[in-house]
């Protein structure tokens, strides 16, 4: 990194922010060059780090552009690839290789967003007419589907401001600065990232009714359960009110008592006593 400083004259603080991997996205202009800091993520779905942010450091000069990143990403393949096709019809220039990188990057946020969509439809039309047994894994959708809109939130993070900021910059007089025909570009990618935020802050509110109405139901089908075990035991009291007066009008038939044409045993009287003391306890 030393070295590349060196020849390509990339001012120090550009050089700090790569090697600490700095983090926040942001527009810079140098004397001869400005960068911009952009974040992507892991596409991978089988790597152990998917959706984890993954930062993209855009260096413009006139006469070209160096990107760095840490991790393999496809959007550098994907820029040479555009280039290509559209080489005969555009001028291709160092603005617009770093207009494309950060088009690309946000068109990578597209289909996650769509499959998220079609989570959450699916979730707010199931959440209330799911029988008990399939309601079992309702919560863990819920909550799977709203970490991964909170973590596109965080990483969609400021990128319209930054893009403004970068649109803006065409409109100055700088040498360094973006030419005027990328603006246009600029704004459309301004436009999209604004829809898509605004779409992932419209997920998260119907994932938080969702969630309040699932609770919701879990309550009704608990004051449901709990009215059904006290009316078993008002039947069950209702019965036992019956049963325990014939029970003491069969004890007491069945006491031992002298008859009038019984001749008096001496033991009856210790009978007696016994018996009530066993009633008694």
């Amino acid at each position: 990194m030393k070295l590349l400083s060196k020849v390509f004259g990339i001012h120090p603080l550009t050089t700090e922010d790569i090697q600490m991997e700095e983090t926040r996205e942001k527009i810079e202009l140098f004397r001869n060059y400005y960068l911009v800091c952009f974040r992507s993520f892991d596409q991978d779905p089988y790597s152990p780090t998917y959706l984890e942010p993954l930062n993209m450091y855009i260096i413009v000069f006139r006469e070209g552009t160096l990107s760095f990143h840490f991790r393999g990403t496809p959007h550098p393949q994907n820029v040479r690839r555009r280039i290509k096709q559209l080489k005969d019809y555009i001028n291709v220039t160092s603005d617009w290789i770093s207009y494309a990188l950060i088009d690309d990057i946000t068109d990578a946020f597209g289909p996650l967003i769509q499959s998220i969509e079609y989570e959450v439809d699916s979730i707010d039309e199931l959440v209330l007419i799911l029988k008990d047994a399939e309601q079992t894994d309702m919560l863990r959708r819920i909550g799977t589907c709203r970490k991964k809109v909170m973590g596109l939130l965080r990483l969609m993070g400021n990128k319209a401001d930054v893009v403004k900021g970068l649109a803006k910059r065409c409109n100055e007089n700088w040498s360094v600065a973006p030419k005027s025909d990328i603006g246009l570009y600029l704004s459309d990618i301004q436009d999209h990232l604004v829809t898509m935020t605004q779409n992932l802050n419209h997920y998260e509110k119907i994932l938080s009714r969702s969630h309040s109405n699932y609770l919701a139901q879990i309550s009704i089908e608990m004051t449901d359960a709990n009215n059904q075990i006290n009316d078993v035991l008002s039947k069950l009291t209702a019965l036992g009110s019956i049963l325990i007066p014939m029970n003491l009008v069969t004890g007491l038939w069945g006491m031992n008592v002298c008859l009038y044409f019984h001749p008096t045993s001496r033991y009856f009287t210790y009978v007696r006593q016994t018996d009530a003391g066993v009633r008694g306890s």
